[in-house]
């Protein structure tokens, strides 16, 4: 968290503790001398998305400040400390970032399931892969989706719509596509990052 970030979410606790209901982004802009009401949205969504702060986008005064993360356990947050080139080298240069899990998946609901099989390999998930899915019922077409066919089976593929039919699009060349009945597919969720262990 900047210090500037800091600053923002002891406002808020502070100004909670004392009126019993949250600032506006102006009462906020106000109070720590900002004169952008961007700024203010911008670290507002950088500290929800760190899961500080929860906010309503339904009704006014709706930020609340969440309760702290117990300290985190080794291997939660990871040092960040540069890119490394896959092809040509690039000058090797540190710096002070770090990334954990919930900079990959904000503060959306997630589930883990672990991949069997190579119908995604084009896509680089293959079998023994983590993915982290996004629960939802909707999805777009082309999205990579858990979908549930037929009530009891379930399989990771790209999803299309074609009139009253699911497409369900295998990544991987060997592999021919899944026609299914609308009716019959039921959208799980949708793929927002893969993990893999070596």
């Amino acid at each position: 968290m900047t210090r500037r970030q800091k600053e923002v979410l002891d406002f808020i606790s502070s100004f909670v503790q004392r009126n019993g209901y949250s600032p506006s982004f102006e009462e906020i802009a106000h109070g720590l001398d900002l004169r952008s009401l961007a700024t203010v949205h911008k670290h507002i969504t950088n500290l929800q998305n760190k899961g500080l702060l929860q906010r309503a986008h339904n009704r006014s005064r709706s930020i609340d400040v969440l309760p702290p993360r117990a300290k985190s356990r080794p291997g939660e947050r990871f040092p960040l400390l540069g890119r490394i080139a896959a092809g040509l080298p690039i000058e090797a240069v540190e710096n002070q970032d770090s990334i954990s899990l919930s900079d990959v998946v904000g503060n959306r609901e997630v589930f883990a399931l672990q991949v069997r099989g190579e119908s995604m390999r084009d896509e680089h998930i293959v079998d023994g892969d983590f993915v982290f899915v996004e629960r939802t019922a909707t999805a777009n077409e082309g999205e990579i989706i858990v979908a549930l066919v037929g009530g009891i089976e379930t399989t990771l593929k790209r999803y299309y719509v074609e009139g009253s039919t699911i497409r369900l699009q295998p990544s991987n060349s060997e592999m021919d596509p899944i026609y299914v009945p609308a009716a019959q597919v039921a959208i799980q969720g949708r793929v927002v990052g893969v993990l893999r262990k070596y």
